[in-house]
């Protein structure tokens, strides 16, 4: 079957939230450095509220929820003000929001994959910049995004989904 991305249903939130539980077990056990906190953020209130909005999506392997993102052009209170290297109307941005990839397949692509819908989606909407944020701890994101051609804007202090003390990184990517 291979991979699939889709619309989330709500049949899908218990496997978004099992991937939420196990990422916040690999933090917890010192694996991950993102910056979450469990019963904070992400939860499956955070997946529920996406899929109210009809803006979640989940990636499919071989029928199997191995992650998902929330996308829309909703773009957060610190992105504001920051110096964005494309100066594009709001319409045309589009913001990935808390893409996770199940720990249990960590290093499959799984993330490109996901990305790179992201970028079709996007073009799809007519968005011709790309806008993502991370916590500055989370390393991984950090050089994976870097990979991907996402530019680090800035690094804001902020609290952040509930978690306090964030230092959140800004990345922006341009489509033209």
């Amino acid at each position: 079957m291979g991979i699939a991305i889709r619309k989330a249903t709500a049949a899908d939130l218990d496997a978004v939230s099992g991937i939420y539980a196990r990422i916040h077990d690999e933090i917890e056990a010192g694996r991950a450095s993102i910056g979450w906190l469990r019963d904070v953020y992400p939860t499956r209130a955070t997946a529920e509220a996406a899929l109210a909005q009809d803006e979640l999506f989940v990636e499919e392997q071989d029928g199997v929820i191995v992650g998902a993102a929330i996308l829309n052009k909703t773009q957060v209170d610190a992105y504001f003000g920051a110096p964005w290297e494309h100066d594009v109307p709001e319409s045309e941005i589009m913001v990935l929001h808390t893409l996770v990839i199940d720990p249990r397949c960590k290093g499959s692509g799984l993330g490109r994959e996901f990305e790179a819908y992201y970028e079709r989606y996007a073009l799809s909407h007519g968005c011709r910049a790309l806008r993502i944020d991370t916590n500055a701890r989370n390393t991984v994101a950090r050089s994976f995004y870097r990979k991907l051609g996402y530019r680090e804007i800035a690094v804001v202090p902020v609290t952040f989904n509930g978690i306090p003390g964030v230092d959140l990184v800004l990345l922006e990517k341009y489509l033209g």
